[in-house]
């Protein structure tokens, strides 16, 4: 098979003209960094925010080409778009040009970023599993929660929001490539009932990603927006630790109903919680209550219980600060055996007590989720 290069891609992309009609969007620094992976080409294009919606046949026009390069498999493109790009990007500057620009008013350019953040059609609610730092359970905490929300009745699936460290496809036990509707859509892997979306269904194991934020942006959004959810009640989006661009652009592009934050018990861990707490409170994001993860250990063989990392921290900071405490969760080796093998607890000891802690943990999450209805507040626009 043909092995494409990024050379090859950006060449190719120079046949696609620029907003100006002039130079390509190539010349015009328009192109994100280029991911290619088993034959797939991932790339956005960055545009001026209040432009987005008018230069969607731009996105088509480099798709188009793209896939018709020898050895290109299929590709993903998506715009993005900032305040930076409107009033810097080089394709900001023949938008007086546009014809129907004579007769809008100049404001519009300032009013257009406030367009309500856009949903994802036939997904009820949104909602994110965040960490301050690793190493927390965070993911097996969200894929739990996401199975005994299903357990408790609701349609569910869950987005893998870390680009860098997908843990999803094992936690879950699903290989294997997605398919694609009409080359662009793709349809969500699926196990114990549950609908998935990861990064690592579409890149190997060891791959390493070294994107910047542009192409984490659109990888998030695409991987949200143009996949085949069908139905859901809820979606849990299950975010990498720390406050970087992949939060940022879960937070301030998509209509989250609130963040569910994990947090071991200890000072440490519950100091960069309440990192990621603060940001999604200045995004206006409701933040749904706090997990305390590895919460105590029972000895197996005596029934001791141990506090390895403290206890009781996250109960204390959900006090203090005000949001609800949802619960305990201990540190078990069922736990840390069940996610490696990619048979969840709730899903393969659905009786079981664990289970049972995260049955419950989803219904205090689904009650907070009615109380705090999905907000339509201003975002970067994204087509």
């Amino acid at each position: 098979m043909t092995e494409i290069t990024k050379e090859q891609v950006l060449e190719t992309l120079k046949t696609v003209r620029g907003p100006d009609l002039e130079h390509s969007i190539v010349e015009l620094g328009m192109v994100s960094d280029v991911f290619i992976s088993d034959g797939k080409v991932y790339f956005s294009i960055t545009v001026p925010a209040e432009r987005a919606k008018e230069l969607e046949p731009l996105r088509l026009a480099a798709e188009r080409v793209i896939k018709e390069m020898p050895g290109v498999k299929g590709a993903l493109v998506a715009l993005t778009a900032d305040k930076k790009a409107a009033a810097n990007a080089p394709a900001a500057r023949p938008a007086p040009q546009v014809d129907h620009g004579h007769h809008g008013h100049s404001h519009a350019p300032q009013q257009q970023p406030r367009t309500a953040k856009i949903g994802v059609p036939g997904i009820g609610a949104i909602i994110a599993v965040a960490s301050g730092k690793g190493g927390v359970g965070k993911s097996t905490t969200a894929v739990n929660l996401a199975l005994g929300l299903q357990a408790n009745g609701l349609r569910v699936g869950i987005l893998d929001a870390d680009i860098y460290g997908p843990s999803m496809p094992r936690l879950l036990k699903i290989s294997g490539r997605p398919t694609q509707i009409d080359g662009r859509i793709i349809n969500p892997m699926e196990n114990y009932g549950l609908k998935v979306m990861s990064m690592g269904f579409l890149v190997d194991e060891e791959t390493a990603m070294i994107w910047r934020g542009p192409m984490v942006q659109s990888a998030l959004l695409q991987m949200l927006r143009e996949v085949a959810w069908g139905e859901l009640d809820i979606l849990v989006v299950d975010m990498p630790p720390g406050t970087g661009d992949a939060q940022l652009t879960m937070a301030q592009q998509v209509p989250l109903a609130g963040a569910v934050i994990v947090s071991t018990p200890q000072d440490l861990a519950l100091i960069d919680a309440r990192k990621g707490l603060n940001m999604f409170r200045k995004v206006e994001v409701p933040v749904l209550g706090i997990v305390e993860n590895m919460s105590y250990f029972v000895a197996p063989d005596t029934g001791t219980r141990y506090d390895i990392f403290g206890h009781g921290g996250a109960r204390r900071e959900a006090e203090r600060i005000g949001v609800p405490f949802l619960g305990e969760v201990p540190l078990t080796m069922n736990i840390r055996e069940t996610s490696d093998a990619g048979t969840p607890l709730v899903a393969s000891d659905p009786n079981g007590i664990v289970a049972g802690i995260y049955r419950a943990i989803a219904a205090k999450v689904w009650e907070q989720v009615g109380e705090n209805p999905q907000r339509a507040a201003p975002a970067i626009v994204f087509e």
